[in-house]
């Protein structure tokens, strides 16, 4: 498995399909990050779609979407289901920016955060508008998550 990107590293490049909640049903298509070049990017990877901690985690981060908005930064979210399941994740709660599926890991393996039979570790990397990774988080056990105020002033410092 590859270690994850230290602070002041590149992030891995990666293409995933993906799904965000638009006014007349979900807009499926593939999300590349080079397409987030300019801008930051908060990068959520979660364990798993209709958990308690990842709905909560992700709620949250809709709710204050117009604070990571007003720092120019995007939030893409990431876990190993599948695009149906993504979307009737994100109906459910109302989910308004995009969730990625990386049912292989292979994303999660190059940010060096899958842990094998298991999934992934619930981690958050702040890129800048090159890719670059200047906050991360990874959690160990996974049964909390970093608040939008412990990000929005990550994202502030950039």
């Amino acid at each position: 498995m590859a270690k994850s990107p230290e602070i002041g590293a590149p992030a891995p490049d990666f293409t995933l399909p993906g799904l965000l909640l638009a006014e007349e049903g979900a807009e499926r298509r593939e999300y590349r990050l080079a397409e987030a070049k300019g801008h930051p990017l908060v990068l959520v990877f979660y364990p798993g779609d209709n958990t308690a901690v990842c709905t909560k985690q992700l709620c949250s981060y809709t709710s204050d979407l117009d604070r990571f908005r007003d720092l120019g930064a995007a939030v893409w979210a990431v876990s190993p289901q599948d695009l149906d399941s993504h979307e009737g994740f994100a109906r459910k709660y109302d989910l308004r920016f995009p969730l990625l599926a990386d049912p292989d890991r292979t994303v999660a393996k190059a940010f060096g955060i899958a842990v094998p039979g298991l999934g992934l570790r619930r981690s958050v990397f702040i890129l800048d508008g090159d890719g670059t990774v200047r906050w991360r988080h990874i959690a160990l056990a996974g049964l909390t998550f970093q608040q939008t105020d412990t990000l929005t002033e990550a994202l502030a410092a950039l």
